[in-house]
């Protein structure tokens, strides 16, 4: 991973334009390929990105001035960064990151909705747990009664964090045409009034599941073997 503090400025073009005034910034280019900009506050989320596929070409401007040219692989989308000053520069090895590790409910409450996938909707079936994407991998990947692809995010508690992991899980996937279109459930025993609410407005379907009904339907004593 390379980390770059600079005072620069940032514009973004394609699908909508943002822009960033002068200021000093973290920028993060990950081994996947993806470049983040970072402010110092604003929690863990980026103020622009480009997630891969995507190039990164470091060149000069027409007045001098330095420039990072960041092109998506399979759109027109644009990210350029325009550096005034570098205050730090580092590359750093982190190793294969053996992922999340969910809790014992969490990992369970998968586990049954895997095996029992009726309980997110009519018609719907499991493709495949954990399915691996360029940020991590979402809990099932589902097919539903249409045979449409839907990417379903399980958590004990429901709150924003999971819907903003979702939604970034559904930004990837549906880059890939072979599983476009794919649409979003989060799943979990109670969901804040915040997040259903941006999970609504993503086009993100909320189910509260009842995990002691789950247990129940996947009771060990009623299998023959």
């Amino acid at each position: 991973m390379r980390l770059v503090i600079a005072r620069c400025r940032v514009d973004y073009a394609g699908r909508l334009a943002a822009h960033l005034p002068l200021a000093t910034r973290l920028i993060m280019v990950k081994n996947d390929g993806s470049v983040l900009i970072h402010s110092d506050g604003g929690s863990y989320k980026p103020l622009n990105w480009m997630s891969p596929p995507c190039t990164l070409r470091e060149g000069v401007a027409d007045d001098g001035a330095v420039e990072w040219t960041v092109n998506a692989g399979k759109t027109d989308d644009t990210l350029r960064i325009r550096i005034e000053e570098v205050l730090h520069d580092s590359a750093h090895d982190l190793g294969i990151d053996p992922g999340l590790q969910k809790d014992g409910v969490e990992k369970h409450l998968q586990e049954l909705l895997a095996e029992h996938t009726a309980a997110l909707g009519v018609g719907m079936r499991l493709v495949r747990r954990e399915f691996m994407t360029a940020i991590g991998p979402v809990d099932l990947l589902c097919k539903d009664g249409s045979d449409g692809s839907v990417a379903v995010e399980i958590k004990r508690r429901g709150d924003i964090d999971g819907v903003e992991q979702l939604t970034r899980y559904l930004e990837l996937m549906n880059r890939d045409p072979r599983l476009a279109p794919v649409r979003g459930i989060f799943a979990a025993q109670e969901i804040k009034p915040q997040a259903r609410t941006l999970a609504q407005d993503r086009g993100i379907r909320c189910v509260v599941v009842n995990y002691d009904e789950l247990r129940g339907i996947d009771d060990p004593s009623l299998r023959l073997f």
